[in-house]
């Protein structure tokens, strides 16, 4: 129960004292600016949408694919990839309320936008072209990439990192996924 206490606290950035095993450097408890966590979720959910839309007409061949024994349901990928955005989207917002410097900020924000942007190519390179060799490896830039903001964040503010470990391990297992459909359909 203390170590909940504790991790409330420190989420919602109560200073704790120093003989915890917290980080001393504490940011402010923040006031909330709901309209630019508003936007801040509504950009990654919207490159997802229009992602989708962009390759709705693919699904139907992508389903006569061979698959590996550990491909998901094709429900699963939505419900995944909106879970994905709207904890990409949080961890933007911290991100750009953290009180860092603006030149961090920005660095990191940009980041942010590459990855976004790469992410929202790799379903038209591999739904709508089928070239899926080619989306591993940009599968594998994209990781590379988030790896590097994940990297960049937890110097900015640490919370909005770890927001981001469920899609550096979403796009993992997407590549291994990814790797074995292009393997079982290589002809």
């Amino acid at each position: 129960m203390q170590i909940k206490l504790h991790l409330f606290r420190y989420l919602i950035g109560i200073t704790l004292d120093s003989k915890t095993y917290f980080i001393k450097k504490r940011h402010k408890p923040m006031n909330i600016n709901k309209r630019l966590l508003f936007i801040c979720i509504a950009i990654p959910l919207l490159v997802g949408a229009v992602s989708a839309a962009l390759t709705s007409n693919s699904m139907e061949a992508f389903a006569q694919l061979d698959k590996p024994f550990f491909a998901p349901p094709a429900w699963l990928f939505p419900v995944a990839w909106t879970i994905l955005y709207i904890l990409m989207g949080i961890s933007s917002y911290l991100i750009l309320t953290s009180g860092a410097s603006k030149a961090d900020i920005e660095a990191s924000i940009r980041l942010y936008a590459y990855q976004l942007a790469v992410n929202f190519l790799w379903s038209t390179f591999f739904f709508n072209f089928g070239w899926y060799l080619f989306s591993f490896f940009w599968l594998v830039l994209l990781w590379v990439l988030v790896l590097l903001m994940i990297l960049r964040f937890k110097d900015i503010y640490k919370v909005a990192a770890y927001l981001n470990i469920p899609y550096i391990l979403w796009l993992t297992f997407a590549g291994v996924l990814n790797l074995a459909i292009w393997i079982l359909n290589w002809v």
